[in-house]
């Protein structure tokens, strides 16, 4: 997924709310910076999200979770780094979504969607902190919080 991809609701019901037949996953849409629906207001335009997702499972060999984590950077080159080890790994990067809610869609959607075409690890999400923009800027300036994205890469921990 790239940034700008959002989830969004399903088929309109009654009233005008989305009704999705029950496990019927929501549709992924592109957004870019500055669209907006008809009507819409510009607080709910797209912002970025910073997102740190984790994953762990049973020890893979190192060199074939850093190919596995290079491979899906270059798919998805918004993908700012990855930290591995042979059992974990963090991924870290800027989505673009309109809300924490579709932030977090796209997120967990990752490591899954991704597993076959990347060769990730069968590992499982354990971890997911999605924070806005100026939450991020506001926790580097106080000196607490993630680190910023340096260097940009995947790493071993």
């Amino acid at each position: 997924m790239r940034p700008g991809a959002a989830a969004r609701g399903g088929v309109s019901g009654a009233g005008g709310a989305p009704s999705r037949a029950a496990g019927e996953e929501r549709a992924l849409t592109s957004v870019s910076a500055g669209d907006r629906y008809e009507g819409e207001r510009p607080e709910e335009a797209p912002r970025l999200w910073h997102v740190t997702l984790s994953v762990s499972g049973d020890e893979a060999p190192l060199k074939e979770v850093r190919r596995a984590l290079e491979q899906l950077a270059h798919d998805h080159p918004f993908l700012l780094t990855s930290r591995y080890a042979g059992d974990h790994a963090e991924i870290r990067y800027w989505e673009e979504a309109r809300d924490l809610h579709d932030a977090a869609a796209v997120a967990l959607r990752l490591w899954g969607e991704h597993r076959q075409t990347a060769g990730l690890p069968p590992w499982e999400i354990v971890g997911l902190e999605v924070i806005d923009r100026p939450t991020y800027h506001q926790r580097i300036a106080e000196g607490y919080g993630p680190l910023p994205a340096t260097p940009v890469g995947v790493h071993p921990f």
